[in-house]
């Protein structure tokens, strides 16, 4: 072989294993440069950027905390000393003060319903050992007489009929501070809707007590001849 042949060989295969090598460093650079571009997009990607196809079922409970803690009302950080804020110590004490009224203020009177009362006389109730008596009237004694001498009835045992009648042992509400009250003592009771001493005022069974709203209406009945003013119901 010639030498001059055999040089241009050997600086032939020089060039190809060059250009092969640098071929390599290329495509062997780009892949990384690629790798490192997507990690760098992967790192600075938002937070709340929606998930491939595939990764819901593994980020939903977390996307569902998150969710539920930004809805969470996030308490105000508390004002450092120099900050302009100033506490209102006169908060606690007007606290206190409405609390102390409330206790000291005497507690509203309720309806409360009680059962089976027993009626003593036109304007009296009694419970086992505590008697009620009806506000706005003066209750009739049991042995109060009625009428002209010739014509004289029992008209305080009539008028406790009357009102046994209405009540039939029937419960009735009354407007009390407690259900433990002792002794006497005095209120409005109904039954269902009807105020029991204004039913007395009305149909004459009692006379209304000094200064009563119920004055009126015992005064008409009064001139209508009804109850106590009347004649004996019995003759009727």
């Amino acid at each position: 072989m010639r030498p001059a042949a055999f040089i241009t060989g050997i600086t032939g295969m020089v060039v190809v294993v060059g250009l092969l090598m640098a071929g390599e460093a290329r495509l062997g650079g780009g892949t990384a440069g690629e790798e490192t571009a997507s990690a760098e997009e992967t790192a600075t990607a938002p937070a709340d950027a929606a998930p491939n196809a595939g990764e819901d079922a593994a980020v939903s409970d977390d996307r569902a905390e998150v969710i539920a803690h930004s809805a969470e009302p996030t308490a105000p950080p508390s004002p450092g000393p120099g900050d302009g804020v100033t506490s209102k110590p006169a908060d606690l004490p007007q606290q206190a003060e409405t609390a102390a009224g409330q206790t000291a203020s005497p507690s509203a009177k309720k309806a409360t319903e009680l059962a089976r009362p027993v009626v003593d006389n036109a304007g009296m109730l009694s419970f086992g050992e505590r008697r009620l008596q009806l506000a706005g009237i003066v209750p009739t004694p049991v042995d109060r007489i009625c009428g002209p001498a010739a014509r004289q009835w029992p008209c305080g045992m009539m008028a406790k009929t009357a009102l046994r009648l209405l009540l039939r042992n029937r419960s009735v509400t009354c407007d009390l501070d407690t259900v433990e009250w002792k002794d006497t003592v005095t209120t409005a009771c109904r039954l269902g809707t009807e105020d029991l001493g204004a039913w007395l005022a009305e149909n004459g069974w009692a006379e209304a007590a000094v200064g009563s709203p119920l004055t009126a209406a015992a005064e008409k009945a009064r001139q209508a001849g009804k109850g106590l003013y009347g004649e004996d119901p019995r003759r009727h």
